[in-house]
């Protein structure tokens, strides 16, 4: 945090002897906890109120007698009555055109958050504190508690690990009426001045701004980028539902989850995520949750309020705990807000109404808590999960049969490091529109539609999450996630639209970015029947250097039947869901079964389907199988032990999938794979 050296000027020299005289400029919201707050500094001797203004005068017997009131900061000022700090308490575009005037006139200020509506302003308004050697505190109350250097200090002892990122989380909820209290309330733009209310500038600010201090992230410089999602489930201009990422200059990743439309009001939460715990701070409270593999302990913190800190600085030059320059970050959010795109509005099919009256009215965005949880866990987006009433997310390309689009061709530039980038299909549909792969959901948020990952390339963890090691005997966080990257795509049709192929060169890079494999991988589509289509995979992979490269899984690191890797698919969750094979079913039965093919059916959103997952004859990988903690299949490259990629000896594997509307039987699965012939 930049810290203000001022030389005393006589004027803090008299204000070091002197009881500070204070102003405030707004007395009604939020200027009545200031004037609370100022009756008790006041009883304590530590401040005297000698003027407020507001058009609204406050109502008779509130005040005493010596305060002089004002209709506005431009009568009190001409006034001259002598106050050496004034506190803004009023709209969001007054704040600097107010605090600009104020400096100007000699005085510090409290400004309230956001301290001004754009960057622009920032500047300005800076620029004058500085030529006028004045203070500006702005009212980031959360950044007063003590809870924050103790927090601090707990991540550098290693307390939980290496840190994993940063998440600020707040469910909220705010009736109509609270958007009609007045006319800059949920307002963008007001009379052509900016405003930028919304959930994360203004009823949420404190959790982004302390998510923000958390993450090292003060100044503008601080920032390196800022990717705002925004929503909206409340007749108004301004985002009531919405994911921030941050990027920072140090590396870091703060991701900010928010809405004012959730069942209930929680508490809101900052959370620092370790490879070994993470730290949970109730930034109202000043609580904190230390939650580590040895259990959970709550400790309670006491705050420095704000104003005294103002007070303190002007007395003895003791640094602010919320400084202007030290809301450059937070100004660096406003202005990507400010200058992103108006917020979609959330389809009313996805927000139910509760309450009544606009005093209690208040939208409530279906399975936002989940879909809150999801965004903190994937550091993503909206968009990215995938949430239907959220914009879509731009494909790579569209597996098209027949004019029908049947899978997104995902890069996965967008996919955290921890969940290990690589390309993939989703979603990938039937021919009616069925969706019957899922990525980044709430229980594996690394596992990504249909595609190929590993968890062990010598060492190296192409899967994503936490990687089970044979010396640790379970799974634990490393720095140790590659990436998969294509460096080379042949796209070709034919059969008028009905049949596609999708040829491929990837990189499997290490965490340095180092390339350790390879692979050669060939997507190819067609239509089968008027209800039924057929996609076949066909991967090779070959060691970059003149060394084998060791090809395993948690099955062959020592976890019992955890195989996986490979080929992958995760399938949604669907009702009366069926996996079988020709020879038996359920999870239990034929996890871990050679079988030449296996078949998953069940009612999906949109309506029931069926797929036919075929092995090439003669193929020894055992099914991996998943039914009752997720649903997904896949085919185990390295069951029990280990496969090695030679130089000029790829690791080859194929797999075929007819993805078919409607609930199949074996009968006809049989009778579809032998009218289609051997996959190979």
């Amino acid at each position: 945090m930049t810290t203000q050296h001022l030389p005393e000027s006589p004027y803090q020299q008299a204000a070091s002897r002197a009881i500070p005289r204070i102003a405030l400029v707004g007395v009604h919201g939020f200027g009545e906890r200031h004037l609370a707050n100022l009756a008790r500094l006041e009883k304590a001797g530590a401040v005297e109120l000698v003027a407020v203004a507001d058009p609204n005068p406050p109502s008779p017997g509130t005040l005493a007698g010596s305060v002089a009131v004002f209709a506005d900061l431009d009568g009190l000022l001409a006034a001259r009555p002598g106050a050496d700090v004034v506190i803004l308490a009023t709209p969001i575009q007054t704040h600097a055109p107010l605090a600009i005037a104020a400096l100007q006139a000699g005085m510090d200020v409290y400004v309230e958050k956001p301290p001004v509506a754009s960057m622009a302003q920032f500047e300005q308004v800076l620029a004058v504190a500085r030529e006028n050697g004045r203070l500006v505190q702005v009212g980031f109350q959360s950044l007063g508690s003590h809870a924050l250097p103790a927090i601090r200090e707990m991540v550098a002892a290693g307390d939980i690990g290496t840190v994993l990122g940063i998440s600020a989380t707040g469910q909220w909820l705010r009736t109509k009426a609270y958007f009609k209290r007045s006319r800059w309330a949920g307002k963008r733009r007001l009379d052509g001045t900016d405003v930028v209310d919304g959930v994360a500038t203004n009823a949420l600010a404190h959790a982004v701004a302390t998510g923000l201090f958390l993450a090292g992230a003060h100044t503008r410089t601080d920032v390196a980028s800022v990717e705002t999602d925004l929503y909206r489930a409340h007749d108004t201009e301004s985002d009531d539902t919405s994911v921030l990422r941050v990027r920072t200059a140090n590396g870091g990743t703060l991701l900010c989850a928010l809405t004012l439309c959730a069942p209930e009001q929680l508490d809101p939460t900052v959370t620092v995520h370790g490879t070994l715990g993470d730290i949970t701070l109730f930034y109202t409270q000043d609580e904190v949750l230390i939650t580590t593999p040895d259990g959970e302990r709550r400790e309670a913190y006491g705050r420095t309020d704000l104003l005294e800190n103002l007070l303190d600085a002007r007395a003895t030059g003791a640094p602010l705990l919320c400084a202007l320059e030290d809301t450059g970050a937070f100004t660096g959010v406003l202005e990507a807000i400010r200058t992103s795109p108006a917020p979609a509005r959330i389809s009313p099919e996805f927000v139910s109404w509760e309450g009544g009256g606009d005093a209690a009215a208040h939208p409530v965005v279906r399975d936002i808590t989940n879909l809150l949880e999801r965004a903190v866990k994937a550091q993503g987006t909206f968009v990215e999960l995938g949430v239907p009433w959220a914009r879509p997310l731009p494909a790579v390309r569209t597996l098209t049969v027949g004019g029908h689009p049947v899978a997104d061709y995902q890069d996965g530039s967008h996919v955290r490091a921890v969940s290990s980038p690589r390309p993939y299909l989703h979603p990938v549909r039937t021919l009616s529109g069925v969706a019957v792969t899922d990525h980044m959901p709430l229980d594996h948020v690394w596992h990504l539609g249909a595609g190929v990952a590993l968890q062990d390339v010598g060492g190296v963890n192409f899967w994503g999450g936490r990687t089970y090691t044979r010396e640790a005997g379970e799974y634990v966080w490393r720095p140790d996630h590659g990436s998969i990257t294509v460096t080379a795509s042949h796209l070709t049709r034919a059969g008028s639209g009905q049949e596609g192929r999708l040829q491929e060169t990837l990189a499997w890079n290490g965490p340095d970015g180092t390339p350790i494999l390879v692979e050669d991988r060939t997507w190819k589509w067609s239509g089968v029947a008027p209800s039924i289509w057929r996609l076949s995979l066909d991967f090779a992979l070959s060691p970059v250097g003149s060394k084998p490269v060791s090809l395993g899984s948690p099955g062959s690191n020592g976890r019992y039947e955890g195989g996986y890797g490979g080929f992958f698919w995760r399938l949604p969750e669907c009702r009366d869901a069926a996996v079988w094979t020709a020879s038996g079913a359920g999870e239990a039965e034929i996890h871990g079964s050679v079988t030449p093919w296996l078949a998953w059916s069940g009612t999906f959103d949109g309506g029931p389907a069926t797929l036919a997952f075929v092995a090439p004859e003669r193929c020894t990988d055992p099914w991996f199988v998943r039914a009752e903690g997720y649903p997904g299949v896949g085919q185990s490259l390295a069951w029990d032990s280990p496969v090695t990629a030679e130089p000029g000896s790829p690791v080859r594997r194929q797999v075929t999938v007819f993805v078919a509307d409607g609930i199949l039987a074996t009968a006809d699965i049989e009778r579809l794979i032998n009218q289609q012939g051997d996959p190979s």
